[in-house]
């Protein structure tokens, strides 16, 4: 390929609307443009890119045995009716009707249609197991697409469901996943964990999530550098507090009210008292399926609703409105508390905030509180469970060592689905004795897209981006630095026409451009190797071979170049492809 003919418009400036590097470079590198808000198109150097992530993740999930299919991105309205997700799924569906006025959705996952195409063509115990997987684009309409194609409304993803007899073939599946992701993110050169993870609106027993850790990650992750537990933090789970032991010698003043006039909040009340916030206990009321509830943590710990939801085993949950608060509670908002609650409505306690001893809580009336509260003596919780955020510093739940803390952007997700959706939708097989069974599913997915913008997040500086050379646009680019030096532009044909010969990916900067224009568009590309041809060593018969990501410089021979060019592709794919 020829600069002077590739359809890659950089840019100088730093796009206004980009908040993130990714976002940034990936505008100003010419790899994209937007058409409307968390919606782009991929021009000739983002196209590239998202191909070489596809080819890669093709190639581990054809290794493991899987098979391509393509399912259409248009999905009938009954199939999502039939497992009760049609409602369930929400605004980010994007619905629509045929000019017959069916209703159908624009897919933002494909469990429905693999489970019925499964079921009406699996019969028997013979025919499993299997597992299917696309690379197709997916439509969700975030209420707020941000962070470019990290976060956007279209976007590309793999997804694959296996098909199993049994949980332990399930396991076998899993597993098989498991790896062929692991050698994705490697290949892909990024550092990535896998971390314990909420399984959301798709459901499932068990899931993994792959995580690039990185500053501008969306989800919070905690991590044991002693015993390797990580999980994402609406998972994570916290270590259970050792049995309160009641202090004998303790004088005890029992529970008493006081009067905190307008102090609403856990900073306005601690201060008001002078006592830390982990006295204190929060009193959230929350609606759950229609019904109110309250749930109990401690003032120094934030509520995790994840919990809270699978704890409840509720479909819907969210904040109570300061109406509802003050009919099951008879105080405004700031002044709930446990105490002599639980006659009118359920309460879930965090199982710390059950070991706080003369702990401060709302009094359940205006402007009062009640100090000296135990639990067990003063209030009980219908349940008591981990339902609180877990943060860096907290013991590990498996080990006990101090958890770390990070953030991390998700490119892939693992789900033990069991018969979630081939029960709803019977899809059935026949095991050796005629008898009926569910099929047992996964499901798995990458985004192809967002794994995009990850690397560039990882690899990047001030100048531009830094690929690895397993998902660059191209490997090398040939840099004759004056056009009409004549020497200069036969060696540069000479040695970019023997790069194509050796297989690697080149491209020949012919524009008619300064030095500086076409270094700057060479770090904003971030094309992994540089070979500059000019006067310095030309007349030995020398050029410059130089790395992208430190900078270092090698002098070679014309007739060597393609030679050691390659040499250095093949060693850099080498380093990033797992044993």
């Amino acid at each position: 390929m020829r600069m002077s003919q590739m359809f890659a418009p950089t840019l100088r400036e730093v796009p206004s609307e980009a908040d993130i590097p990714s976002h940034q470079l990936m505008l100003r590198a010419g790899m994209v443009r937007k058409t409307v808000s968390g919606v782009y198109s991929y021009l000739h150097l983002g196209c590239r890119v998202v191909r070489k992530i596809e080819k890669i993740v093709r190639e581990e999930m054809d290794r493991q045995g899987a098979q391509e299919v393509l399912m259409p991105a248009i999905q009938s309205a009954d199939i999502w009716r039939e497992t009760g997700r049609w409602d369930d799924y929400g605004s980010e569906m994007f619905r629509l009707k045929d000019r017959n006025g069916r209703e159908m959705c624009l897919g933002p996952t494909h469990e429905e249609i693999i489970t019925v195409t499964v079921r009406d063509e699996i019969r028997s115990y013979r025919q499993l197991p299997k597992i299917l997987y696309q690379i197709q684009t997916k439509y969700r309409d975030e209420i707020r697409p941000r962070f470019g194609v990290m976060r956007s409304r279209e976007f590309i993803m793999k997804d694959a469901y296996s098909f199993d007899r049994d949980n332990e073939g399930l396991d076998r599946s899993y597993e098989k996943m498991y790896e062929a992701y692991c050698r994705v993110f490697s290949r892909c050169g990024v550092d990535y964990r896998v971390v314990e993870a909420d399984a959301g609106a798709i459901g499932g027993s068990q899931n993994h999530e792959f995580m690039v850790v990185s500053e501008v990650g969306e989800d919070a992750l905690v991590f044991c550098d002693a015993c390797g537990y990580a999980a994402n933090v609406e998972r994570a789970e916290s270590a259970k507090p050792a049995e309160r032991v009641a202090d004998t010698e303790k004088v005890r003043t029992g529970i008493r009210k006081i009067s905190t006039p307008g102090m609403r909040t856990i900073e306005e009340v601690t201060g008001y008292l002078k006592v830390e916030p982990r006295v204190l206990l929060k009193t959230l009321v929350y609606v759950a399926d229609g019904t109110p509830v309250a749930a109990i943590v401690r003032g120094d710990r934030d509520l995790n609703e994840a919990k809270l939801k699978r704890v409840l085993c509720c479909r819907e949950l969210e904040l109570a409105t300061p109406e509802v608060i003050e009919r099951v509670s008879g105080a405004p908002v700031g002044f709930t508390g446990p105490v002599g609650l639980r006659e009118r409505i359920k309460i879930v306690a965090d199982w710390e905030a059950t070991v706080v001893e003369d702990a401060v809580v709302g009094a359940n009336a205006v402007d009062a509180h009640l100090v000296g509260a135990e639990y067990g003596v003063d209030y009980t919780a219908d349940i008591v469970a981990d339902i609180r955020n877990v943060v860096a510093g907290d013991a590990c739940p498996r080990c006990g060592a101090e958890l770390c803390g990070a953030r991390g952007v998700e490119v892939g997700h693992l789900f033990k689905l069991g018969t979630k959706y081939s029960s709803a939708l019977g899809a059935k097989y026949l095991d050796e004795g005629g008898v009926e069974h569910p099929i047992i599913m996964g499901c798995y997915g990458i985004g192809i897209t967002r794994t995009v913008a990850s690397v560039i997040e990882e690899h990047h500086d001030d100048d531009g981006i830094i690929w690895p050379m397993s998902v660059a646009p191209y490997q090398a680019v040939v840099m004759p630095l004056n056009t009409s030096e004549s020497a200069q532009v036969e060696a540069a044909e000479r040695i970019y026409s023997e790069l194509c010969k050796h297989g690697v990916e080149a491209v020949m900067d012919d524009r008619d451009e300064r030095p500086g224009v076409k270094f700057k568009d060479a770090d904003l590309i971030g094309f992994p190797i540089r070979v500059i041809v000019g006067p310095k060593h030309l007349g030995d018969g020398e050029v410059e071979v130089s790395m992208r990501r430190d900078g270092t410089v090698e002098l070679v021979k014309i007739e060597n170049v393609a030679v050691r060019v390659k040499e250095i592709v093949d060693r850099e794919l080498a380093a990033l492809m797992p044993e």
